[in-house]
């Protein structure tokens, strides 16, 4: 229930005391989806994550525990978030200028607290506080329960995109109109 956990929205510079506590509900969140998801890369994407202009967290707290949590940031026009996207895209769409599209990195709930109505919570509460036109995610093909969660949230798919980093896998690329 709501009234069991709390939302709260921080800055990178809030975030980097609570390094530890995101990468253990990472750890957990996908601690059955093999050997690409482990600490050591999970911090090394932080750490190249948090710096940029507009980064913002929301997280679930819960008796003072993170549970879950949702980060993201706009898209700046030197941009490699759409570097290995797979299928022709509308003329135009990769084009960023730091105010277009809001990627969203990340949205994770510790697996004992899953389907309590967290992840659309986080999921609304920073999508609501942005100003972009668009936000934009990525998503495994085999995750099925986010990708129909996402689906009833109004996000759609657009293409395939494998990023350029070792081991990558193939996502799905998805969209939302989200401007105010």
């Amino acid at each position: 229930m709501q009234e069991d956990w709390q939302l709260r929205h921080h800055t990178a510079e809030e975030s980097r005391e609570l390094v530890g506590q995101l990468v253990d509900v990472y750890l957990d969140a996908h601690a059955d989806d093999g050997p690409l998801y482990n600490a050591d890369r999970y911090r090394q994407q932080l750490a190249a994550h948090m710096p940029r202009p507009g980064w913002e967290l929301v997280t679930a707290m819960a008796d003072g525990e993170l549970v879950g949590y949702i980060y993201g940031f706009p898209l700046a026009a030197d941009t490699r978030w759409w570097d290995g996207i797979q299928e022709p895209v509308a003329a135009g769409f990769t084009e960023e200028n730091g105010r277009r599209t809001f990627a969203i990195s990340e949205l994770l709930v510790c697996r004992a607290w899953q389907r309590r109505g967290i992840a659309r919570a986080l999921h609304d509460e920073l999508v609501k506080s942005r100003s972009e036109e668009r936000a934009t995610l990525l998503v495994r093909p085999d995750n099925t329960v986010a990708r129909h969660a996402y689906a009833s949230w109004g996000w759609g798919d657009v293409a395939r995109l494998r990023p350029r980093w070792k081991d990558a896998p193939t996502y799905l690329v998805l969209t939302r109109p989200i401007g105010r």
